[in-house]
């Protein structure tokens, strides 16, 4: 905890430092930006809780991250974004509203103003200051460094989101500080309160990082890890205590990406993580579980106006860390292939994406009409997006 306390206060300095450079700055400029999304997905099981969810031990399930709704239209996120870039400092201000804004912030369902609290809207609120040419400092809430998608649907090829963004982490609140040796690569580490929550839930701080290089032009490879503490209480299981110290929670991952030719792009997300004692005050296994998981991309452009994606994941929960489970309640495995077409139309401001996208899990996991479970669900449909 005093090494955790004596970087935040190095880093508390070198800001304190770079505030009083007299150096001339450069004057900044503001902009904005943002977007709305729509959707309609049918499902091909036509459950009767028209959701593509699926069922977990003690009622709806987790199968999809954003899109949950089957058989009917839905909206997604309606994003207002706010930057300020000058030659040293940055400044984002993001908020978001909508069924999706409430997902992609679930650790604080109850905000310190109670349910329906403003702090749900924002995504992200951070200042960045630019110590030097290769040296910069972010502290505030911003979002995760880990994987390879984001929240923000016009950012990813596919719409719908994998089994790797679903299980987190989305966002940190905390201090990290970015050092690039060229622009081929570069370091970052940070202090976070803990993951995908508005307050620290106990006094110790979690510890991020990324190493980022470019192998050759167009290739790009991101390492990225996650270690911190998220117990609140210490965990009895019969005659064995976990004191709350003991209850860790880490992730390692691998992003890159690959623009092969200006039309043909690959992409490819590794992930592994381990957990053990009570996460987040909610409970969890006594001796550490792990799950992972692997998905590739691939995209080509036909046309300046027309692509088409595929995305291949495979993701194991079946320790049971995570909440993807079965329909029993217990962890699971699941296979999942998504094929997204990409129409740009309105002078790139509306994007148009049909998409199918097939589920198939280790064990029941989804509803039919007539009550009856299967192991898998295919969904096919269309999400419209636009963005300025």
């Amino acid at each position: 905890m005093k090494k955790a306390i004596l970087l935040i206060n190095c880093l508390f300095l070198a800001f304190a430092v770079q505030a009083q450079d007299s150096t001339a700055v450069t004057p900044g400029k503001f902009t904005f930006s943002g977007y709305m999304d729509t959707y309609y997905f049918g499902n091909f099981n036509n459950p009767k809780s028209q959701s593509n969810l699926g069922l977990n031990g003690s009622g709806v399930g987790n199968a999809r991250a954003f899109d949950q709704r089957a058989g009917q239209f839905g909206i997604g996120l309606i994003q207002a974004k706010a930057a300020y870039s000058s030659s040293k400092v940055d400044a984002v201000m993001d908020l978001t509203f909508g069924p999706f804004s409430d997902l992609g912030n679930y650790g604080n369902y109850i905000g310190p103003l109670g349910p329906g609290s403003t702090s749900l809207a924002i995504k992200q609120a951070y200042i960045t200051l630019k110590a030097t040419s290769k040296l910069s400092f972010t502290m505030g809430q911003f979002g995760t460094h880990i994987g390879y998608e984001v929240i923000d649907a016009p950012v990813n090829y596919n719409y719908s989101l994998s089994n790797l963004f679903n299980n987190g982490p989305f966002y940190h609140i905390g201090l990290k500080a970015q050092y690039a040796f060229s622009d081929k690569a570069s370091l970052m580490v940070g202090l976070v309160n803990n993951v995908d929550n508005l307050n620290d839930n106990n006094k110790k701080k979690g510890l991020i990082g990324q190493f980022f290089f470019s192998p050759v032009s167009g290739w790009n490879v991101y390492l990225n890890a996650i270690v911190s503490n998220e117990a609140s209480q210490d965990v009895t299981s019969g005659t064995t205590t976990v004191k709350a110290g003991d209850a860790n929670y880490q992730l390692f991952d691998l992003t890159t990406t690959y623009q092969i030719t200006s039309k043909f792009f690959l992409g490819l997300n590794a992930a592994s993580g381990s957990q053990k004692g009570d996460y987040q005050g909610v409970g969890g296994p006594i001796t550490s579980k792990s799950w992972g998981g692997v998905a590739g991309y691939a995209n080509y452009a036909f046309t300046d106006k027309f692509g088409l994606g595929l995305r291949y994941e495979t993701f194991d929960n079946k320790n049971g860390a995570r909440a993807l489970t079965d329909a029993a309640g217990n962890g699971a495995s699941v296979n999942s292939i998504t094929v997204t077409g990409n129409i740009t139309a309105a002078d790139g401001h509306l994007l148009l994406k049909p998409e199918l996208r097939i589920d198939s899990y280790s064990a029941n996991k989804f509803e039919k009409n007539d009550g009856s479970l299967t192991t898998s669900q295919a969904t096919l449909g269309m999400a419209a997006i636009f963005k300025f």
